[in-house]
């Protein structure tokens, strides 16, 4: 209401802070970080303000690279796979992150991850390639040797510090996965970011570019060992840092810490309104209407230190007194104190930036309990706490929430959910991403029958549902039929399958469907690509893989609601329907009468009929179905 016209650029602006705020630095649009975000063409070479590193234009290169890849279903790795909420996907993260925007964009709630330290020992992925065909690709992140694991030389170079670009190859690995890990989290969602000396720095900086400085929540400081390491040369380091970041600062919401079993309140003057505690009432510098002269119920006159005044006008500190709001102590004679009553404190204690390990626990309990559920094996050196772990879920996450960590290491997040949840009934859902990463061939965990860290992480969570099933978290369900007969036993509700003890396992795989790749079609090949498409299923495709395919691009999620009705499948309640295995007039006549919104079905169905396609394209369009054929 100043008098003006409404501001278009400003309002352009701040529209587009708010969808894009890495292209801002220092309050102002920086272009070449815009042309970035949307150009072809990405190059950064003016001299100014902002985090630079070799290698940036092509990370942004393999951040707008779009993928075809899929997620497998893996029932055979699953507990209760029908039956469950919660979702372990065994790949590469980079293109699993690709693969869940269509189905969780703007859905996470809270994203924790531990990615590699970048120590100088560290393996990792390099998005060092940018332009290469699908066989390439796979060369590079899907070797496979003769059982079919994926081969650590086809995915990972140690990252040495000896390596020229021993910096700018780690922060070309992060830098889009942390853009695609924003776009998941809701307008209210936190990430947190575990990391330590190596790259505190330029994450924060990092973090700062893709999530704008201004979002920037605090940098914590864990207590992760509780004693010193006598051979180290200078100092014995006891902490690591965790980067909280939100999507929106002004939308996130911080619970606090649970409050609970507060000895400092009591109730001693048997006030009505029930225990309280007591807080100075001089602040200073001086303000002169604050200084005055206060007399105690025993008669004692009492002014402020010196340098200091009352918290309140006399006024308002006679309001307080009538209100019984001020201790004078239990004889009447003390300095007075403001009365703080517990049920007028907010629900939760506000968290300070350090977090020791008495109250969230250390690196060395972590790694003994983790030993403990896998009966006295040492599989992981540094696994994190549980107790962290849920305290920053509990910050931030409501009892239904979603929580995604594509760092899974050992599984810790998956187990504090779990727990979470059998503490105080909720039903939050984690989704844990986790590379094959190949165990050595001479640890234990090798020879303990676990060929990757992922069916290590996989193992960890099965236990951890064990262990909660037998302390008594049962499924909970109002009405079921028990399938004892199937492998595991699944509990079938009337409407749905629930449980709060399971994970739908799932595998990063190429599409089930042959993707046109024109660069690599010749005048000489034309044709024999021309008849390749003529079924657009690959011959080794499965229907279940094919479904689990179309409902992701389709958009919904993994533990989507999905019924086998013979013919056809229906998805969230016939919204969508696929049928990929037999169509006809009487199969459309009966689809059409569930009202679904989509429809989708393969080609090949109508086998070169094409006068039933016809008739069945416009009977869809006739009952205003959105009607696709693949």
């Amino acid at each position: 209401m100043d008098g003006q016209s409404f501001d278009i650029k400003q309002n352009n602006i701040s529209v587009l802070r708010e969808l894009f705020p890495n292209v801002f630095s220092e309050g102002k649009i920086d272009m070449e970080k815009f042309k970035a975000a949307f150009a072809d063409d990405i190059d950064f070479h003016n001299e100014r303000y902002m985090l630079n590193w070799a290698g940036k234009a092509d990370a942004f290169k393999i951040l707008q690279e779009r993928t075809t890849a899929t997620l497998k279903p893996l029932p055979e790795l699953s507990v209760h796979f029908d039956a469950t909420e919660h979702v372990f996907i065994e790949g590469e993260n980079l293109e699993v992150l690709k693969i869940l925007q269509n189905s969780y964009y703007n859905q996470i709630k809270c994203i924790i991850i531990d990615p590699p330290y970048n120590t100088g020992n560290d393996s990792f992925i390099y998005p060092d390639r940018f332009k290469e065909n699908l066989e390439d690709y796979e060369k590079r992140t899907g070797e496979k040797d003769e059982e079919g694991l994926l081969m650590k030389e086809g995915l990972f170079r140690k990252n040495s510090r000896e390596n020229g670009h021993y910096h700018s190859n780690w922060l070309n690995m992060m830098l889009p996965r942390l853009f695609l890990a924003r776009t998941l989290l809701r307008e209210n969602g936190v990430i947190f970011v575990h990391i330590d000396d190596n790259e505190v720095h330029n994450l924060r900086l990092l973090m700062n570019e893709i999530f704008g400085e201004e979002n920037f929540v605090a940098q914590i400081i864990w207590e992760r060992a509780f004693a010193p390491v006598n051979l180290k040369k200078h100092f014995s380091e006891s902490h690591d840092y965790i980067l909280c970041f939100a999507k929106k600062i002004e939308c996130a919401e911080n619970k606090g810490l649970i409050r609970s079993g507060d000895e400092r309140y009591k109730n001693l003057d048997d006030d009505s309104r029930g225990a309280w505690t007591s807080s100075d009432m001089t602040v200073g510098p001086v303000i002169k209407n604050k200084v005055y002269e206060i007399t105690t119920p025993s008669g004692k006159k009492l002014l402020p230190t010196n340098g200091r005044c009352w918290l309140y006008t006399k006024e308002r500190y006679e309001e307080m007194v009538a209100d019984n709001r001020i201790w004078f102590g239990e004889n009447g004679d003390n300095t007075p104190r403001v009365k703080k009553f517990l049920n007028e404190v907010k629900e939760g204690i506000t968290p300070m930036t350090v977090w020791k390990y008495t109250e969230v626990g250390h690196s060395q309990n972590a790694a003994q309990n983790l030993k403990e559920l896998f009966d006295g094996k040492d599989y992981f050196d540094y696994p994190k706490s549980v107790e962290l772990i849920k305290r920053m879920i509990n910050l931030y996450c409501s009892n239904q929430d979603y929580i995604l960590d594509f760092f899974a290491g050992s599984g810790t997040t998956a187990q504090a959910v779990l727990e979470l949840n059998k503490e105080d009934g909720g039903s939050r859902k984690f989704i844990l991403v986790q590379l094959p990463e190949p165990c050595d061939a001479n640890s234990e965990a090798f020879k303990s029958g676990y060929k990757t860290i992922a069916d290590i992480s996989r193992e960890r969570i099965r236990r951890v549902i064990e262990k909660l099933r037998v302390t008594g978290q049962e499924l909970q369900v109002t009405s079921y039929d028990l399938q004892e007969n199937a492998s595991p036993p699944l509990v079938t509700c009337n409407s749905k399958l629930v449980t709060n003890l399971g994970y739908k396992s799932f595998q990063l795989s190429p599409s089930n469907f042959k993707v046109w790749r024109s660069k690599d079609v010749t005048a000489e090949n034309l044709e024999q690509q021309m008849e390749l498409f003529i079924d657009p299923v690959k011959p080794e495709s499965q229907t279940e893989n094919m479904l689990v395919e179309l409902m992701i691009k389709s958009g919904y999620p993994l533990t989507e609601k999905v019924e086998n009705k013979g013919n056809y499948y229906s998805i969230n309640n016939n919204e969508l329907i696929i049928a990929l295995t037999v169509m006809d007039l009487e199969i459309a006549a009966e689809i059409i009468a569930l009202q679904p919104q989509k429809v989708i079905t393969l080609d090949r169905l109508f086998a070169g009929n094409d006068e039933l396609k016809t008739n069945t394209a416009l009977q869809m369009r006739d009952a205003r179905v959105d009607f696709k054929t693949i």
